[in-house]
């Protein structure tokens, strides 16, 4: 009997964990369709002024509009489009009407066109601010010489540029340029937390069978 009884409590707290685990995903998931609720509404909101001293917490995807100075300097950030294309994020300084210097990400260069003169000059551009959360240490580190970056690491670029470290990614340009923007979107951030809860809850279903079974058959060869 006393073998039954500890089966049993190794069984439930079995239970209890794969349980909690899936309540918590339900969670989890309530959390993050907020966050992207959050999200798409300050993507679409209607331009703003970019603050003056913008956080990532209260400020990221912020719709902000700016007039300034086009720099003639260029970063370049390895890309890949969604059609495959590789080429470059191009990423410049924008110094604005108040003399703040801000960092423009302007969108997607092919890389045939890398090396084709680019003017300088006054632009309006309306966009998104955004703190991109790119690279890890497998990521190569910039290559100077070839002025290609590998993720947009907003304290390099800003310090190569002489900015805040403030990114502006342009949803629209005026004048047009030669590079196509890419306007910031909830796309790309994953919600899996259905099917992770999914999970939990289907291994609690087989953990409860499975324990139920072996109990059964634990007493049955202890009463027979």
């Amino acid at each position: 009997m006393q073998r039954l009884i500890f089966l049993s409590g190794i069984g439930g707290l079995g239970l209890a964990t794969l349980l909690g685990l899936g309540t918590w995903q339900v969670q989890r998931l309530a959390w993050k369709a907020d966050l992207l609720e959050t999200i798409q509404t300050r993507i679409a909101a209607t331009p703003v002024d970019v603050p003056q001293a913008p956080s990532e917490t209260a400020d990221r995807y912020r719709a902000v509009t700016a007039v300034g100075e086009l720099g003639a300097q260029e970063l370049h950030v390895f890309w890949v489009t969604k059609e495959a294309e590789t080429g470059y994020r191009v990423i410049s300084a924008l110094e604005t009407e108040e003399g703040r210097r801000l960092l423009l990400d302007q969108g997607f260069l092919p890389a045939a066109d890398k090396d084709t003169p680019r003017s300088p000059g006054a632009v309006s551009v309306t966009g998104n601010l955004l703190w991109p959360d790119e690279g890890d240490w497998t990521t190569p580190a910039p290559d100077a010489d070839a002025n290609i970056l590998y993720a947009r690491d907003l304290a390099y670029m800003a310090d190569q540029l002489a900015t805040e470290p403030v990114m502006i990614v342009a949803r629209s340009l005026t004048p047009e340029t030669s590079v196509t923007p890419q306007a910031v979107t909830s796309v790309g951030i994953p919600n899996n937390h259905l099917q992770y809860a999914i999970t939990w809850f289907s291994l609690a279903f087989i953990w409860a069978a499975m324990t139920a079974s072996f109990l059964w058959r634990s007493r049955a060869k202890s009463e027979g």
